[in-house]
């Protein structure tokens, strides 16, 4: 149920949204076995404009690399997926949250509630977050295709509303 604000908030946000996608993997060497990026891209196509597509190994200086690139080619949204786990090599959370001028708590909190309805317990090892950098939004996802499919589920119709928001 949405309150009337948020409508009208959402009825005044643009659909033209530039996004981003960046997929941490040190196994997935080619975006033909980046089936998490895949159904990311697959779904942005089909609401907004998917300006950029990266793969990228699990790297602090990468990841900060390749998100002041996107943010600098005026993307709107930076969609990332993998790297927040609780392996050594998992520094997606890390990474992101030390560059957010403000969070996103709620994604998180969702998300983790979603999956537990969806998984049980298990959902307690997700690290999923989102934040505000440099006037764009920072969602990062599990890297598993079910992960990525309910962390969709939750923003992918809220973009417009995010970005109206954070572009103000």
């Amino acid at each position: 149920m949405k309150s009337e604000t948020a409508k009208e908030h959402q009825s005044k946000s643009s659909k033209d949204i530039n996004c981003g996608i960046i997929t941490l993997s040190d196994s997935r060497k080619s975006k033909k076995t980046d089936l998490s990026g895949q159904y990311i891209a697959g779904e942005i196509k089909t609401r907004y404009t998917l300006k950029s597509q990266k793969l990228i190994p699990d790297e602090k200086e990468d990841l900060i690399n390749v998100i002041n690139e996107m943010v600098n080619d005026d993307i709107d949204v930076i969609l990332t997926t993998g790297g927040t786990g609780l392996d050594t090599r998992d520094i997606t959370v890390e990474t992101v949250e030390r560059l957010f001028e403000k969070r996103l708590d709620g994604f998180g909190e969702i998300f983790r509630a979603k999956s537990y309805e969806e998984i049980g317990s298990a959902a307690l090892l997700s690290r999923a977050t989102a934040g505000i950098y440099k006037k764009t939004a920072i969602f990062s996802m599990p890297g598993s295709p079910n992960a990525v499919k309910t962390a969709l589920s939750i923003i992918i119709d809220e973009l417009p509303h995010f970005v109206h928001h954070i572009k103000r």
